[in-house]
């Protein structure tokens, strides 16, 4: 094929659209459309390859793979290297550890199914994920995989001109897919081939039917008219609208129109700048969103200054000394050994496998660091906290000597509770699930919430006379239902919904929201407290940050950060819901346990004991720590 300086041109809008979007969004807040171009591009190049070869019969399926391999493998492969160079020195295990599956699972070119089960594309915390943007590699790769098999598979059963319908069939069924997908959740739809097809196939169809446009005029206008749609989505678009579904057609369609235009003369398109950042584009694309995280990781001001003109010229870098590398092409299977792109592929992806199955290979950290390591997964070891009922017994079940209700931070205190009892001939039964403590007429956000449900089981169980007069301890994490996430690595994603709310209402009033938990907790507190003692424990204090990390980060970096949070602190967050909660069990004869009076003394709540941290992340008490707590179990049920 003849070198179309229009498409290099189209590469150029492309890329620049995705770099600006990533590093200043509100300067162009549908840049990231740019991708979209891109897949169009991809789809016709492809597609050209694929027929071209197909209709001469001389289509060699190995050497297309070896061709896109040695395009693509050492680029991305170079860049990984350099992360994972980068994170040794200046990575803490956790995130080292997120590296490393990150490198596997680009390297294998599924990383786009490891981010479809994060929280979207758009979400703040996706500025911390160094290989984010291998997602579209993933999405061609898998396109450049099952798409010329599927080709050579229908070949031997349709005509050409059949074969080039079923590319229009994929076309309209990936599409209306697409909207489905889109519809039901945008997030995980982003990033997966089978929503995304439609818009490389659309390139495609743009080379099996070509437009024949004589008139010069007439290419220009056609030209222009897909200039503008695409400009306009970068204007018009933002991390608002739902993408990819049918706004998508817009910078799509755009894409088509230039490629079937075929017009090589047009100066917006066809001008020095465009001609070399086109050439570019693909390093530009693999070394821009590293230099992304890196600004926000050490959250430089006014990064985008810097950060834009060092991708390209990492990107120009890139293509002189490594895409320029002219490797080697095969045909044949049995010469895989020789493709060298192959052996790239197997380093990385080792070394990116070997960090992720060690922790980020911890053993770089210093003894206290590697303490606080161990202690983020210091969690209850009965497994006590299920996404279901479930009776979660420690010790002898036939002697139940107390009964722990409430959410993960009942889960965090069950050994606590445990731990004062003959385990050998008593024993204590949890029900815990996370983000379901036991309040009566709770009403969720979600309809499809198990909660509800979970609770009904739970009165059902404590008010059988299989377990009356028992005592029964309740604990939840109350502030964060009431008044919000205040840890900033757990904030829900902007415009979300919120967790749990009360009276049918997610927009009521705080005030009006902490009358309807009194009142619902009184009447909790009441009904249970006629069968069983009954005691409620003050919110635990929350720190607002994860510990172990902080602590990690303390030593890793050599910081000295406090790690402990003011009394007045905890009070200003949980102040009104302890009222509550002592107001409610005053008129239910329930006795209330106030974990802060171990916790927090000399008007500080501790985070560390004995130089190892109490809490597994900003809220829930590790193992370690929830022992602490063991004295005040002990003096008031054994007393």
């Amino acid at each position: 094929m003849q070198f179309r300086y229009d498409i290099n041109g189209l590469r150029a809008i492309a890329v620049l659209a995705v770099v600006i979007f990533h590093f200043n969004p509100q300067s162009l807040p549908g840049g990231f459309a740019g991708v979209d171009v891109f897949f169009v591009i991809s789809g016709f190049l492809m597609t050209s390859i694929i027929f071209s070869g197909v209709e001469k019969k001389t289509f060699n399926l190995f050497k297309f793979y070896n061709a896109r391999a040695n395009r693509i493998i050492p680029v991305l492969a170079a860049m990984s290297a350099v992360l994972l160079v980068f994170g040794w020195f200046y990575l803490i295990p956790s995130d080292y550890r997120d590296l490393g599956r990150q490198v596997e699972k680009s390297s294998l070119f599924i990383s786009n199914l490891l981010f479809a089960k994060g929280g979207g594309y758009f979400d703040t915390a996706e500025h911390t994920k160094w290989l984010l943007h291998t997602w579209s590699l993933s999405v061609e790769w898998q396109f450049y995989i099952f798409f010329p098999i599927l080709i050579v598979i229908l070949k031997k059963y349709f005509s050409f001109t059949n074969l080039k319908r079923v590319v229009i069939g994929l076309f309209l069924a990936s599409f209306i897919y697409c909207i489905y997908a889109t519809y039901k959740d945008s997030k995980t739809a982003y990033f997966l081939l089978t929503s995304r097809a439609w818009e490389m196939l659309l390139g495609g169809l743009a080379f099996l039917y070509p437009w024949s446009v004589k008139s010069k005029i007439k290419q220009i206008t056609i030209q222009s008219l897909g200039i503008v749609l695409i400009v306009a989505s970068y204007f018009l678009m933002s991390k608002d609208t739902l993408w990819p579904g049918y706004m998508a057609i817009i910078p799509v369609f755009g894409a088509y129109l230039i490629i079937v235009s075929n017009f090589q003369n047009n100066f917006i398109i066809n001008n020095i700048v465009f001609n070399y950042v086109g050439k570019w584009s693909y390093s530009i694309y693999v070394w821009h969103w590293p230099l992304v995280v890196f600004g926000f990781y050490f959250a430089f001001e006014n990064w985008w200054v810097y950060g834009i003109p060092l991708s390209i010229l990492l990107g120009f870098l890139s293509y002189q000394f490594i895409e320029k590398i002219n490797f080697p092409r095969y045909s044949s299977w049995k010469e895989i050994y020789k493709v060298r792109p192959f052996y790239i592929f197997l380093v990385i992806l080792a070394c990116g496998y070997t960090i992720k199955t060690t922790d980020g290979i911890a053993s770089r950290l210093s003894k206290t660091a590697q303490i606080a390591e161990k202690e983020k997964r210091n969690s209850n070891p009965y497994k006590c906290d299920q996404q279901d009922f479930y009776e979660c017994v420690i010790g002898k079940s036939s002697n139940i000597k107390a009964i722990i209700i409430g959410d993960s931070h009942a889960d965090s205190l069950t050994t606590s509770l445990s731990s004062i009892f003959d385990l050998k001939s008593e024993g204590v039964l949890s029900l815990s699930t996370s983000s379901c403590p036991l309040i009566l007429n709770l009403q969720y956000y979600d309809k499809e919430s198990i909660c509800p449900e979970i609770n009904k089981k739970r009165l059902v169980l404590i008010q059988s006379q299989k377990y009356k007069n028992i005592p029964i301890i309740l604990a939840g994490r109350y502030p964060s239902y009431l008044i919000g996430e205040n840890d900033p690595d757990r904030i829900p994603p902007e415009g979300s919904k919120p967790l749990i709310y009360f009276e049918n209402n997610p927009k009521v009033s705080q005030k009006n929201r902490l009358a309807a938990f009194e009142k619902n907790l009184e009447q909790t507190l009441c009904k249970i407290a006629t069968n069983n003692p009954i005691y409620i424990i003050q919110p635990i204090p929350e720190l607002g940050f994860n510990a172990p990390q902080k602590i990690i980060k303390n030593s890793f970096y050599g910081r000295n950060e406090k790690t402990s949070i003011s009394y007045d602190s905890y009070l200003s967050r949980s102040e009104e819901i302890r009222k509550i909660i002592n107001r409610s069990a005053n008129k239910c004869n329930v006795e209330v346990l106030d974990a802060s009076k171990i916790l927090c003394k000399n008007n500080e709540c501790i985070s560390t004991y004995k130089n190892r941290p109490i809490y597994r992340d900003g809220d829930h008490l590790s193992e370690y720590g929830n022992k602490l707590l063991t004295p005040m179990f002990k003096d008031t049920l054994l007393k």
